[in-house]
C-alpha cells in the first residue's frame, strides 16, 4: 500500500513536485485532472512501479529537463520507492491498473483485437494462480530446451568415428560383449574370408605329420642277445682265432663251416676234425642262432636307416615349412596354432640320438655275441628327441583340430555377405569403443542428462495437464463473471465460447461476441464487408467490454486483498445506465482490496464515488496548473458536490427563510427543480430533451389506466405549477424578461413546488 507520493521531477507535465506530506493516499485515494494536466502520466508511473517497465516513464520524461526523471514513492511500511537512473529500487508487483494501456494490451487497439491482445487476454483469464500454473510450464518447455542443447553437445562430444553411422541414443544403449575383442577378431576374418573366397576354397588345411620314434626296449634287448650254448670262454677263444685271421676272417670261416662234412673232416685239408675243440666251438658260434642274431642286427641297421634316414628329415622339414605357409594364409581367418618349431635344433637331437642308437648297433653287428647296454648319453639323446617328438605330435594334431575351423571358414566365405558382415563387424566395433573409459565417462553424461530431460518432461506432463485442467475450470467461470457484469452495464450482447488455445504464437484466448442468436468470432481476420467486432460494437460497447474485463479478473483474484488497484478514467463513452453501473462496482472495491486509486477528469463521477466512500477512509487530489506544467494539491470535494440542481433548491429553500432583493431567479428555478426531480424518478417517461409540459400530458392520458404513471391529483397540481413556472421561461413566454413578480404569489407557488417534490 502507497501512503503518499513524495517526489515527480521531470516527467510529462510534472517539472518537480514536492507533495505535501498531508497529501496522504488513505484506502481510497481519489484523483481529478482536467485534460491534459498529467493524469495519464501518473498512472504510467503507477503501472511502472508495478511492473518495474521504465518505458512508461522513459517515454514520458520532460522534453526541456536536463534531467532524468526522479520519483520517490513512500509505502505504508519499509523503505522509499525510488525511480533513478532509469529503475526502480524496489517494485510493487501487487499493482492491478486499469487504463488506455490494459486495454490496448489485454482487450483492442483502435477497432481491432489482434493476436496479442488474446495471448494477454489468456494471462489476465489465468490470473496468478493459473499464471504461475503457466510459469512453472514455460519453465519446463525452457528446461527441455536446455537439455536438447545439453544433449546436442554431449553428443557432439562422442567423436563420429568412434560411433560410426550411429546416432548418439543409439551407441550409447549398445549392451557390454565381454568377448567383443574376440568376436570382432572373428568378424574381420570372416570378412577377409567372404572377400577373398576363392583363394579360401582354392587353399588346403593341414596335413599331419609325427615324427618315427626309437625302440629302445627293443634295441635294448637285441643289443643284450647272446648264444646260450657258446659260453663266453669258447666265443672268446673262436674270436681270438677269427681276428688272427685278419679282414673278413669270421666271414671265410663261418662259410667253411657252411661246407664242413658231416663226417667232421676238413673239407680243405680232409684232416679229421673229431677230435678239435675249436671245431667244436666253431659249430655253436656259426649255428642258426647266431645267424638269427647277426640278421635281426642288420635288420635293425637298416630300420634304423629307413626310418631316420636323411630322407625321413627332409620329408619334416617340408611338412614344417608347408604348415608354416598355410598358417600364415588360415591365420587371417580364424585362430590356428603358432608353428614355432626349429627344425635345425630338431634335426640336431634327431641326428644325435639316430647316430648314438647306430653305433651301438654297428658294434653289436661287430661283436654279435657280445652282450652291449645303451649307454645314459644315448638314453638322454632319445629321450632328448621324443621331447621333440612330442612336440611336433602335439602341434600336428593341433593343426588338425585347426582344420575344423577351416572347414567352416570355408563354408562361411561361400554363403558369407560381405555388406551384412561388414555391418555386424561395425557395430561390434561400436561396442568395442563405447566401453573405453574416456567414452564410458562421455555416454555416462548423454545418459545422465537424458534421465535428466526424461524426468524434465514427465514434470512438464504433469504441469500441462494441471494448467489444462485449471483452464477447463477458470475459463467457463470466467465467461459467465464478464457476462454478469455486461449484463449490470446492460450490453446488448454478452460473450460465448470463452476458451484457451493453442497458437503458433503461445497460448490465447478466443471468444466469440454474441448479439442474439448470431455469434461473431474475435479475430483479425475478419472478411471485408462482414460482421466483425469493430462493426457490431459501439465505442461505448467495448469500454464496457475491457472494464468487465477488468473486474472479472479482480474477482478471481485470490490475492485481491492484498492489491493496490489502479483505475484511470473508467467512464469513457459509457452512457447514463453505465456511469452508475461504474461508479456501483467501483464502490464496492474498497472493502475488497488493501488500496483504491481513481483518476478521472469527471468531477461528478469521482463525486459520485466520494458520497458513497467510508469518510474515515477516503482522499481527494487534484492535478492543476503550476507555471508551465502540473502539481498535486488537495480537492476539496464538498465544493463540487453542489450541482446546478442542489443550488437551484436551495435557492428555493432560502426564499422561504428569506427576502432576497431579486425574486426572479427564485421564480425561474421552480421549473428546472421539477425537471430533475422527474428526470430521476421517471427517466423511461421523461428522456433528455423532451419538456415537461410533455410529460404532463401523458399523465393526463394515464389517469385511471393500467399504466397510470401519477394520479389525478398529482397531475393537477404538477399541471398548476408548471403553468405559473413556464411564464418566466423563454421557451413558454416571450416576454419571460418582462413578467411581473409577485412575491405573495411567487412564495405560494415555491411551497407547492417543495412539497411536491418531496412527496
Amino acid at each position: 500500500m502507497l501512503s503518499h507520493i513524495q517526489l515527480i521531477r521531470n516527467v510529462g507535465q510534472f517539472e518537480s513536485v514536492n507533495a505535501d506530506k498531508a497529501l496522504t493516499l488513505p484506502k481510497l485515494t481519489l484523483i481529478y485532472a482536467e485534460n491534459g494536466r498529467g493524469k495519464t502520466t501518473l498512472s504510467a508511473i503507477l503501472r511502472s512501479l508495478g511492473t518495474g517497465n521504465s518505458a512508461p516513464i522513459a517515454e514520458r520524461r520532460r522534453l526541456s529537463a536536463s534531467h532524468d526523471p526522479y520519483i520517490v514513492m513512500q509505502p505504508a511500511s519499509g523503505d522509499s520507492l525510488r525511480f533513478q537512473n532509469g529503475a526502480w529500487s524496489q517494485t510493487l508487483p501487487n499493482l492491478a491498473v486499469f487504463d488506455d494501456v490494459f486495454v490496448d494490451e489485454n482487450v483492442f487497439s483502435g477497432l481491432s483485437v489482434e493476436a496479442g491482445h488474446r495471448q494477454n487476454l489468456h494471462e489476465l483469464i489465468l490470473g496468478a494462480q493459473g499464471i504461475t500454473l503457466g510459469k512453472a510450464f514455460q519453465m519446463l518447455v525452457d528446461r527441455i530446451e536446455e537439455h536438447n542443447k545439453a544433449l546436442r553437445a554431449k553428443a557432439d562430444a562422442i567423436p563420429e568415428n568412434v560411433r560410426g553411422n550411429l546416432d548418439a541414443d543409439t551407441f550409447c544403449a549398445l549392451a557390454a560383449r565381454p568377448d567383443v575383442a574376440s568376436e570382432i577378431q572373428a568378424a574381420e576374418r570372416l570378412l577377409a574370408a567372404s572377400r577373398d573366397q576363392d583363394a579360401v576354397r582354392a587353399t588346403d588345411g593341414f596335413d599331419p605329420f609325427d615324427l618315427p620314434g626309437f625302440d629302445l626296449e627293443g634295441l635294448a634287448t637285441l643289443l643284450a642277445r647272446d648264444l646260450p650254448d657258446l659260453d663266453a670262454a669258447a666265443a672268446a677263444q673262436v674270436q681270438a682265432h677269427l681276428a688272427s685271421l685278419g679282414s673278413g676272417g669270421e666271414a671265410w670261416a663261418a662259410e667253411g663251416m657252411r661246407h664242413l662234412p658231416a663226417s667232421g673232416a676238413c673239407p680243405f685239408c680232409a684232416q679229421d676234425l673229431h677230435g678239435s675243440a675249436l671245431v667244436a666251438h666253431y659249430r655253436a658260434y656259426f649255428s642258426a642262432g647266431y645267424e638269427g642274431l647277426k640278421r635281426a642286427i642288420s635288420d635293425a641297421l637298416r630300420s634304423l636307416k629307413a626310418e631316420h634316414g636323411e630322407a625321413v628329415p627332409a620329408a619334416f622339414e617340408r611338412a614344417v615349412r608347408v604348415w608354416t605357409e598355410r598358417r600364415q594364409f588360415w591365420t587371417k581367418f580364424g585362430e590356428t596354432p603358432e608353428v614355432s618349431l626349429d627344425t635345425a635344433a630338431i634335426l640336431r637331437v634327431w641326428n644325435k640320438a639316430r647316430d648314438a642308437l647306430g653305433d651301438l648297433l654297428a658294434a653289436k653287428q661287430t661283436a654279435p655275441l657280445e652282450r652291449l647296454e645303451i649307454t645314459p648319453d644315448a638314453c638322454d639323446a632319445v629321450a632328448a628327441f621324443e621331447t621333440e617328438q612330442a612336440r611336433v605330435a602335439g602341434l600336428s594334431q593341433a593343426l588338425q583340430s585347426a582344420n575344423n575351423i577351416i572347414r567352416v571358414v570355408k563354408e562361411q566365405a561361400a554363403a558369407g555377405n560381405p555388406a551384412a558382415i561388414m555391418a555386424d563387424l561395425a557395430r561390434l566395433r561400436a561396442i568395442q569403443a563405447r566401453y573405453t573409459p574416456d567414452i564410458i565417462a562421455l555416454c555416462n553424461g548423454y545418459l545422465e542428462e537424458k534421465t535428466a530431460k526424461a524426468q524434465t518432461e514427465a514434470d512438464r506432463t504433469n504441469a500441462r495437464n494441471a494448467l489444462d485442467t485449471y483452464r477447463k475450470s477458470v475459463f467457463p467461470s470466467y465467461e459467465t463473471a464478464i457476462n454478469d457484469y455486461l449484463r449490470k452495464f446492460g450490453a446488448g450482447f454478452r460473450l460465448a465460447k470463452v476458451s484457451a488455445a493453442t497458437t503458433r504464437a503461445g497460448s490465447a484466448c478466443t471468444y466469440s461476441v454474441a448479439i442474439g442468436n448470431a455469434s461473431i468470432a474475435v479475430n483479425s481476420n475478419a472478411a471485408a464487408g462482414a460482421p466483425s467486432f469493430r462493426s457490431t460494437l459501439s465505442a461505448g460497447d467495448r469500454n464496457a467490454l475491457a472494464l468487465a474485463f477488468f473486474f472479472a479478473s479482480l474477482d478471481r483474484d485470490p490475492n485481491l486483498a492484498s492489491k493496490v488497484v489502479v483505475i484511470d478514467d473508467p467512464i469513457n463513452s459509457l452512457d447514463e445506465h453505465r456511469h452508475l453501473t461504474t461508479v456501483q462496482e467501483i464502490g464496492r472495491l474498497p472493502a475488497r482490496v488493501e488500496q483504491l486509486i481513481v483518476l478521472s477528469h469527471s468531477k461528478r463521477f469521482l463525486c459520485e464515488l466520494w458520497e458513497g466512500a467510508d469518510k474515515t477512509a477516503r482522499e481527494a487530489i487534484e492535478i492543476v496548473r503550476s507555471g508551465t506544467g502540473s502539481t498535486l494539491r488537495g480537492w476539496v470535494v464538498h465544493h463540487d458536490l453542489i450541482t446546478e440542481h442542489d443550488k437551484q433548491h436551495a435557492l428555493l429553500r432560502h426564499y422561504l427563510n428569506n427576502s432576497p432583493p431579486d425574486n426572479r431567479p427564485v421564480a425561474a428555478a421552480i421549473r428546472p427543480v421539477l425537471e430533475r426531480v422527474v428526470r430521476v424518478v421517471y427517466p423511461d417517461r421523461f428522456a433528455p430533451g423532451d419538456m415537461l409540459g410533455k410529460f404532463v400530458n401523458l399523465c393526463k392520458q394515464r389517469i385511471k389506466k393500467s399504466d397510470q404513471i401519477l394520479d389525478e391529483a398529482r397531475t393537477q397540481e404538477l399541471d398548476n405549477i408548471l403553468a405559473y413556472a413556464n411564464r418566466f421561461h423563454h421557451d413558454t413566454n416571450k416576454t419571460y424578461e418582462t413578467e411581473a413578480v409577485n412575491d405573495g404569489e411567487l412564495r405560494a407557488f415555491v411551497e407547492r413546488t417543495l412539497a411536491w417534490v418531496r412527496r
